[in-house]
């Protein structure tokens, strides 16, 4: 019984063993995560390991896109302001389109580094950017950006004569005239420049917050280039309002013709160059309608034009014209308030040399219709440029205000320079 008893013992121990190392076996399975079908990642796809570990190698392209204006930008620039570049890598493909599908033309620079659109941009306008990138392996890279352009509310332009390719006279100014009232003059003034072969000094004046004209001391060299650049492109002219133009502009100084108008011996002299070319009989403004004086610049001309006296203040007591001439020939403007050197058929040919019978213009002798070139107006129109000077002296009148037309020649020198903002 003793032996039994004994056999049954050590049976006892020895499961007790075994169980004991088959829990541990157990606890060791379940933390190995070695081969056992107990890992809930594996779904028994032998290709599924493969799949992770291929996408886990897979490298993202090294090609950086870089688009301007930035994605969200308003008030882009319509000029020079949009680009696509690229690093470590070349353009495969850009394109552009505003926000209704209107594609935009653009190009890829030669090394594939850049691209940009071909004109300018409209303002006001969304616009789309897709653009697409390969770096040296092969592998594409993608970037995508939208923008609108600044408004015309929230930008400004500058109206500039004379006109690209022109050749005006010695008296000519650049003058500008902006769309929005300019607060920020100093920062418009550096965006503009205007320079002369000559060498001559140019020097800007402001003469209210919309005008700013430039001009030389004296009167242009004759023959000279003149070049204006407009850098006006995202200036701030003031509170939330920009610049959008980026332009050049030349024109040619003709030869030196200043005409002087005398009101008391009703003559006009006309030099070329320093050296008398014509005398011309002239009748000015009557006593009570006297001429401005001073040095003004033709600034428009026109074969015939109509002039009512009701557009300047010469009216009747029923509200009409003192005079309304359909016709008026060989007409050239003086000034932005009515004063013309002009012809004049109406008056006996006696007037002209003899008496000042006008409302305050210079008349030549002419003729009905404007036809006949023999005539002293048809002379002097027909050998004056825009831009030519007009000096009307002793009429009795005060001068001429510099901003009343392109006449800032009646301001001296330290005068002009004082009006600069720069």
């Amino acid at each position: 019984m003793e032996k039994r008893v004994m056999t049954i013992s050590k049976r006892r121990k020895r499961l007790m063993t075994a169980s004991a190392l088959l829990g541990g076996v157990l606890v060791l399975s379940a933390c190995s995560g070695g081969g056992g079908k107990t890992d809930a990642t594996d779904s028994g796809d032998p290709t599924s390991q493969a799949k992770v570990d291929e996408a886990a190698a897979k490298k993202t392209s090294e090609a950086q896109i870089k688009i301007t204006p930035k994605d969200g930008s308003d008030n882009a620039s319509i000029n020079n302001g949009t680009a696509v570049t690229v690093t470590k890598g070349s353009l495969t493909s850009v394109t552009m389109k505003t926000a209704t599908g209107t594609a935009v033309a653009g190009q890829i620079s030669a090394d594939k580094k850049s691209w940009k659109p071909l004109n300018r941009l409209e303002r006001a306008t969304t616009y789309k950017i897709a653009a697409e990138a390969a770096d040296s392996d092969g592998r594409t890279a993608h970037e995508n950006a939208s923008f609108t352009t600044v408004s015309p509310a929230n930008s400004f332009i500058g109206n500039f004569t004379p006109e690209d390719g022109s050749t005006v006279g010695v008296g000519m100014p650049v003058s500008i005239n902006f769309d929005k009232a300019i607060t920020n003059k100093a920062a418009v003034q550096k965006g503009i420049t205007v320079s002369s072969s000559s060498g001559q000094e140019v020097v800007g004046h402001w003469f209210n917050a919309n005008r700013l004209d430039f001009r030389p001391e004296n009167y242009w060299t004759g023959g000279s280039t003149v070049t204006l650049k407009l850098n006006l492109d995202g200036v701030q002219g003031a509170s939330g309002v920009y610049g959008v133009q980026q332009k050049t502009v030349t024109f040619k100084i003709g030869r030196n013709q200043v005409s002087t108008v005398d009101a008391k011996t009703k003559t006009m002299t006309v030099t070329q160059d320093g050296k008398v070319v014509k005398t011309i009989p002239i009748s000015a403004g009557a006593p009570d309608h006297t001429t401005y004086q001073g040095q003004m610049v033709i600034s428009e001309k026109f074969k015939e034009t109509r002039m009512d006296g009701s557009t300047v203040g010469f009216t009747n007591d029923d509200g009409k014209g003192e005079y309304d001439i359909k016709d008026v020939p060989h007409a050239m403007r003086l000034s932005n308030s009515g004063t013309f050197i002009h012809g004049n058929y109406w008056g006996a040919k006696s007037i002209f040399g003899s008496v000042n019978t006008s409302h305050g213009c210079v008349g030549l002798s002419d003729t009905k219709g404007a036809d006949d070139p023999n005539t002293p107006a048809a002379w002097f129109f027909a050998h004056s440029l825009i831009g030519d000077v007009v000096v009307v002296k002793n009429t009795g009148d005060k001068t001429i205000a510099p901003d009343n037309g392109l006449n800032g020649w009646n301001l001296d020198w330290a005068a002009w320079k004082a009006g600069s903002a720069v």
